[in-house]
C-alpha cells in the first residue's frame, strides 16, 4: 500500500520538467519567430552582398581601429552613465522605500515620465533648458548683460551622461525601491542592536538581500546606455558614436550592409556576454527572504536631520528629472519666429501652438490629428502589455523556479538579447521576413506591438524574477502538501506576493511602448502613426510653426504619461502585493 519513494521523486521530477517546458513554450516561440528568424534573414542578405566570406568580414570589422575606438567609447559611456544613475537612483530608492512624505505619489509619477519620452523630445527638452538659446543661458545673459551664451552644454559628453541619468533613474527607483520597500527593517535593526554600525548593518545585512534587484536594475540601465542611439546622435553630435550609431550610419548613410551586419553581431555578442555574467552572479546571490507590507516598513520623516537629507535628495531628483520637463512645457507656450539665418527663435508667449495641432496647413493626405496619434499609441501600448504578460510572466516563473533546468540556465541570457539588437537591423529584418506568406504582417497593426514587446518583455522578466526568487519555498511546499496544483500555487501563493512587482513590470511595458521611436519610425503605417512618430514629422519639417506644434504635442504626451502614472500610483491597492 505504501508508495515507493523513488517513484514519487521521479513523478515529481517529471511533473516539474513538463511544467518547465510549458512555461518556456510561449517565450521560445515568440523569440524564434519574431527575433532570431528576422535577424538570421537580414544577416544572410547583408553578408551575401560582400565580396569576402562572413568570417573575413567579421575579422576585418573586429580588427579595425575605428571599431575598437567605437566599442571602447560605447562601453565607457555606458559604465559612467550606469554609475551616475545608481548614485542618484539608489538614495532615491531608499527614500521611496522607507519613508512616507507629502508629494511622494506625485514625485514617483513625475520620475517615470522621462523613461517614455522619445529621444527627439528629450533632445528638445535639454536644448530648451541648456542649449545656446535655452532658459539657463537666457537667464545668465539677461542677469549679467552678456553678448554670448556662457554655457556650452550641447554636443558634449556631459550632455550624453546627464540625458542617460534623466532617462534611466526611474528604473532604479522602481525596481530597487519597490523591492526594498518589502524588506524587513528589523533585520538591520537587530544587527545594530548586536553592535554593528548603521553602515555595517547596511553592508552586511541589507545590501546582500538587495543585490538581485540592484543587479537587475544595473544590467537594464547598462544595456540601455550600451545600445543608446538617439541621445548620442542628437545630444552628443558627430564627435561621438556608439555601436548603434555606427550601425545606423553604415546602413542608412553608406548602405554598407556587410559592415553594419558585422557590427550588429558584435553588439549582440557583447549583450550576450553581459547577460551571461549577470545570470551567473544573480544565481549565486538570490535567496528567499521574508517580505513585509509597506505599512510596516515605511515611516514618516521624524528628525530634522532626516528632513534635511530628504529635502536635499528630493531637490536633486527634481532638478535632474523634472526641470527639463518644465522647460519643455514652457517651450510649448512660446511663440517662435525665424531669424535671418533660418534658426528658430523665441518671440513671446502664446497658445497658438496648441490651436494649430488640429489644423493641416499643407493639406497633406498623411495628416493625422494628434488625438488620433495618442489613441494609436495607447492601443499599441495596451497590446504590448498583453503580449508581455503572455510571454514575460511564464519566463519569469520558469527562471525563478528553484528546480530550474539546464535549459533555463541557457535561455536566461538569451532573453536579454532583444535589448542588444540594433533597432535598424531588426527593423529591416521585419520588413524582409514579415512581408510575405505565411507571416504577411507588413500592413497589419499587430506588427508594431510585436516590435515593442521585443524591447519591453526583457524589462518585464527582470522586474519579476527578484520578487519571485524572494518567496519562501516552504510556502509553496505547504500549499503543495495540501493538494494544490502548480497552477494553484502560482495563482494563490506567487501572484499575491509579487503583485507590486507585477504592476511595476506592466508599467515598464506600457511606458516603453508609448515612447518607443526607432522601430515605430520604420514600421508604423503613415495613416496610423504613434505620438513619437507624429512629433518627429513636425520636427522634420522646417519653420517655426512646425517646431511649436512639436513642442505642444510633446507636452501633451508628457501630460498623458504623467496622468497615467499618477493614476497607477493612486490605484496601487494595498491588497495587491501587500499580502
Amino acid at each position: 500500500m505504501n508508495a515507493n519513494p523513488s517513484s514519487l521523486r521521479v513523478n515529481k521530477r517529471g511533473t516539474g520538467f513538463q511544467t518547465g517546458w510549458l512555461l518556456w513554450l510561449p517565450p521560445l516561440t515568440f523569440l524564434v519567430v519574431f527575433f532570431f528568424y528576422p535577424l538570421a534573414r537580414i544577416f544572410s542578405i547583408s553578408f551575401g552582398r560582400g565580396d569576402q566570406g562572413i568570417f573575413s568580414l567579421l575579422l576585418q570589422a573586429l580588427t579595425s581601429e575605428n571599431t575598437r575606438s567605437i566599442l571602447g567609447f560605447t562601453l565607457g559611456q555606458a559604465t559612467l552613465s550606469m554609475l551616475l544613475t545608481l548614485a542618484l537612483g539608489l538614495p532615491g530608492a531608499y527614500l521611496f522605500a522607507r519613508y512616507r512624505f507629502r508629494g511622494k505619489t506625485l514625485l514617483r509619477a513625475l520620475s517615470g515620465i522621462p523613461f517614455v519620452l522619445p529621444t527627439v523630445v528629450v533632445a528638445a527638452a535639454f536644448n530648451a533648458l541648456l542649449g545656446p538659446n535655452g532658459w539657463l543661458n537666457m537667464f545668465l545673459m539677461n542677469q549679467f548683460n552678456l553678448a554670448h551664451p556662457p554655457f556650452n552644454f550641447m554636443h558634449t559628453l556631459g550632455a550624453i551622461l546627464l540625458a542617460h541619468v534623466f532617462y534611466n533613474t526611474t528604473i532604479v527607483l522602481r525596481m530597487v525601491g519597490d523591492f526594498w520597500s518589502h524588506l524587513d527593517p528589523h533585520l538591520a535593526a537587530a544587527a545594530e542592536t548586536l553592535g554593528a554600525t548603521r553602515w555595517q548593518a547596511f553592508r552586511r545585512v541589507s545590501l546582500p538581500l538587495l543585490s538581485p534587484a540592484i543587479m537587475a536594475a544595473s544590467l537594464l540601465v547598462f544595456l540601455f546606455d550600451f545600445t543608446s542611439f538617439g541621445v548620442i546622435l542628437l545630444l552628443g553630435g558627430p564627435r561621438f558614436a556608439t555601436l548603434e550609431v555606427e550601425i545606423y550610419t553604415q546602413t542608412v548613410n553608406l548602405f554598407n550592409l556587410p559592415t553594419a551586419a558585422s557590427l550588429s553581431l558584435l553588439q549582440l555578442v557583447c549583450t550576450l556576454a553581459i547577460s551571461v555574467l549577470y545570470t551567473r552572479l544573480a544565481k549565486r546571490i538570490a535567496r528567499p527572504i521574508t517580505l513585509r507590507p509597506v505599512l510596516l516598513t515605511q515611516k514618516g520623516l521624524a528628525s530634522s536631520r532626516q528632513k534635511l537629507a530628504a529635502g536635499v535628495l528630493i531637490a536633486a531628483l527634481l532638478i535632474v528629472l523634472v526641470t527639463p520637463l518644465a522647460a519643455l512645457g514652457a517651450r510649448s507656450f512660446t511663440r517662435y519666429g525665424t531669424a535671418p539665418r533660418g534658426e528658430v527663435v523665441q518671440q513671446g508667449w502664446t497658445l497658438e501652438n496648441y490651436r494649430q495641432l488640429s489644423e493641416d496647413p499643407q493639406s497633406s493626405i498623411f495628416f493625422v490629428p494628434p488625438t488620433q496619434a495618442i489613441r494609436n499609441s495607447l492601443l499599441y501600448a495596451a497590446a504590448t502589455v498583453l503580449l508581455s504578460l503572455l510571454i514575460g510572466a511564464p519566463s519569469a516563473w520558469a527562471l525563478a523556479r528553484r528546480t530550474s533546468s539546464r535549459l533555463a540556465r541557457i535561455l536566461d541570457p538569451l532573453l536579454m538579447l532583444p535589448l542588444g539588437a540594433s533597432a535598424v537591423t531588426l527593423g529591416l529584418g521585419f520588413i524582409v521576413t514579415l512581408s510575405q506568406p505565411p507571416l504577411d504582417l507588413r500592413t497589419s497593426p499587430v506588427l508594431l506591438p510585436i516590435a515593442h514587446t521585443l524591447v519591453a518583455f526583457p524589462f518585464f522578466v527582470r522586474s519579476l524574477v527578484p520578487a519571485l526568487q524572494s518567496i519562501q519555498p516552504n510556502l509553496k511546499q505547504a500549499a503543495a502538501a495540501l493538494g494544490a496544483a502548480p497552477r494553484q500555487v502560482m495563482l494563490y501563493i506567487d501572484l499575491p506576493l509579487v503583485g507590486r512587482a507585477l504592476l511595476v513590470a506592466v508599467v515598464f511595458a506600457f511606458t516603453i511602448s508609448i515612447g518607443e521611436f526607432g522601430a515605430s519610425a520604420l514600421l508604423a503605417r503613415p495613416e496610423f502613426p504613434t505620438v513619437p512618430v507624429a512629433i518627429f514629422r513636425f520636427l522634420s519639417r522646417p519653420g517655426a510653426i512646425n517646431f511649436g506644434m512639436a513642442m505642444a504635442l510633446s507636452t501633451l504626451l508628457m501630460l498623458v504619461t504623467a496622468g497615467g502614472m499618477l493614476a497607477i500610483e493612486r490605484l496601487r491597492l494595498a491588497e495587491v502585493g501587500e499580502f
